[in-house]
């Protein structure tokens, strides 16, 4: 089993970024050993399409369930077609590890559709 979680950094200790597709960063966690790495997100400063790319680059490094603040419909309808689960609601203060430990312990709430961040117009939304 490997995890996603959006962070603002590297590794457990990190902050969760509420973005999926605009996140500096994807931490990967086997949550039973946690043993992890962290990734850049080659999609963040993409001009369009953030969501989707991200997607797919998590997708293809095998995660079976990301944990995020928010996910937009784009992003949203790649992860699901990948299999991907998606866990939504993280809050910016939290650690990764904190997060991981939520999950492990079912206290997420599995998403139940895409959402757009508060305020936001195109950029950041994904």
């Amino acid at each position: 089993m490997k995890i996603c979680i959006t962070a603002s950094g590297h590794g457990l200790d990190a902050r969760v970024d509420e973005r999926f597709g605009r996140a500096p960063f994807f931490v990967l966690v086997d949550p039973d050993t946690m043993q992890h790495e962290t990734i850049a997100n080659p999609a963040m400063d993409a001009g369009q399409g953030a969501g989707i790319a991200a997607a797919q680059s998590v997708a293809q490094k095998g995660v079976n369930a990301v944990l995020t603040g928010f996910v937009g419909p784009k992003a949203y309808a790649a992860l699901q077609a990948a299999g991907i689960a998606i866990y939504d609601g993280l809050s910016a203060g939290m650690e990764v590890k904190t997060a991981v430990k939520n999950y492990s312990d079912g206290l997420l709430r599995r998403s139940t559709g895409a959402q757009a961040r508060k305020g936001s117009a195109g950029r950041g939304r994904s």
